[in-house]
């Protein structure tokens, strides 16, 4: 199905129902959630994943795993995507937070005929056949960390989306602290608890990951400057080190489809 309503096919009795959907540049897709699991996959562009608990940025030709019932938010910038929307009760191993995925060869190409089903597919040809052999494939998929951990408080995840907006190194722990009337140690030791990561650790990853949608547009050069980097080598360490992967791998010549990891256990990606 392409561009069709999940509302309108949600009471279909089918396990997967895949979606393809066009998206205009900067669409944002604003809070909502789904009776059934997703697996939003971008074939174009960049998406960026808001729910109360983090945020995830989904590099172009990966994919996000959203749990059923999830509130979430989906900014879109140059996406054409392939959704499975996906009956809970099939995917008991679907993790329980958001995760990004790789997305290799085999499934991206399963993806793309699936979208072109019908609503009420055959279960019995080649359509039930896809249909149960994407489970089988996105059970297998290895998560990849291109995620931040949002605070619970509202108030410190006010200061966090603000800076996941727009990176500033004018930002220190003093400014936060005094943003929300506390002293530095006490911001800093509350922040910990809630992210398990200090706020100097989160901004440096809120920066890298706010490298990913620039690199669309923008060289290496071009986005370690934007981001404060002394150098693009230090960039590239700095990303390389986070992603597992250098920053020219998403540029817009480097963007390159990678197999990823295939592994024996059918419920890798619900570890996450």
């Amino acid at each position: 199905m392409r561009n069709a309503s999940l509302d309108a096919v949600d009471h279909v009795n089918r396990v997967v129902l895949p979606i393809g959907t066009d998206y205009p540049p900067g669409h944002v897709l604003d809070w909502h959630e789904h009776r059934r699991a997703q697996f939003l996959y971008g074939a174009t562009g960049v998406m960026v994943v808001d729910t109360g608990a983090g945020t995830w940025t989904v590099p172009p030709e990966r994919a996000v795993l959203i749990p059923a019932a999830t509130q979430h938010r989906v900014r879109m910038l140059g996406v054409s995507t392939r959704s499975l929307y996906i009956e809970p009760d099939a995917v008991p191993w679907w993790p329980a937070t958001c995760t990004v995925v790789d997305v290799p060869p085999l499934l991206r190409e399963l993806l793309v005929s699936a979208v072109e089903f019908e609503a009420d597919y055959s279960l019995s040809g080649r359509e039930g056949c896809i249909a149960a052999l994407l489970l089988h494939e996105i059970a297998e998929r290895t998560p990849l960390p291109f995620h931040v951990a949002m605070p619970p408080s509202t108030d410190l995840a006010e200061l966090c989306r603000e800076y996941l907006a727009a990176p500033d190194l004018g930002i220190t722990n003093a400014v936060w602290a005094d943003r929300t009337a506390r002293s530095e140690r006490a911001f800093t030791r509350r922040f910990r608890a809630e992210t398990g990561d200090s706020p100097a650790a989160w901004r440096a990853r809120a920066r890298l990951l706010a490298a990913v949608p620039l690199l669309r547009t923008a060289s290496v050069t071009e986005a370690a400057g934007r981001l404060g980097y002394a150098s693009p080598a230090a960039f590239t360490t700095a990303f390389t080190r986070a992603f597992g992967l250098p920053p020219s791998r998403f540029t817009a010549g480097g963007q390159g489809r990678t197999a990823g990891s295939q592994g024996s256990c059918p419920s890798r990606a619900g570890r996450a």
